[in-house]
């Protein structure tokens, strides 16, 4: 009889250590709304300027995965490592399946055209490695992706794909 109990002892402290570590892992999983992908160098020389340089060119796309519910971004952030933030502060709804594109620079912000514009020229993601984090209006993590460009860019063209 002991060596049954121990067996179910040793079986269950194996099953609560994996349901304890599961999720911090599936954390990245339990929200709708992830990022999907991020042109995170623009194409031709770097320059923030509004007028005529390419920040518009950098952009993070964000995807929400639900098959049933919309997601309003308003309240979720998007950060970096070094702690540029970028909050969405109007209504912008995603349809079960759709994705919207948080773009540098200056523009008019369209649900129809599923852009949301920074309004700021300067870059926010570096072109060598950076992190991007995506928090919800709870301030609880939604999604994050680690980079560099000689680890997850092969082709070498500054864009990543994170989920599909």
């Amino acid at each position: 009889m002991r060596k049954h109990l121990a067996v179910a002892t040793v079986i269950s402290t194996g099953i609560l250590a994996t349901l304890a570590a599961a999720p911090a892992q599936a954390a990245e999983y339990d929200s709708a709304l992830k990022i999907r992908a991020a042109q995170y160098d623009a194409p031709g020389r770097d320059s923030n300027s509004c007028s005529s340089g390419n920040t518009r060119a950098e952009y993070l796309t964000l995807k929400n995965y639900s098959s049933r519910t919309t997601v309003n971004l308003r309240g979720y952030a998007v950060k970096d490592a070094a702690g540029n933030k970028f909050a969405f502060t109007a209504n912008h709804y995603l349809q079960p399946g759709d994705s919207i594109k948080l773009r540098g620079g200056n523009g008019t912000d369209s649900d129809a055209g599923n852009v949301v514009y920074r309004d700021n020229c300067n870059f926010m993601w570096n072109n060598d490695r950076d992190t991007i984090y995506l928090y919800k209006p709870s301030g609880a993590r939604s999604d994050v992706h680690a980079y560099s460009r000689s680890a997850n860019d092969r082709d070498g063209n500054g864009y990543i794909s994170f989920h599909s």
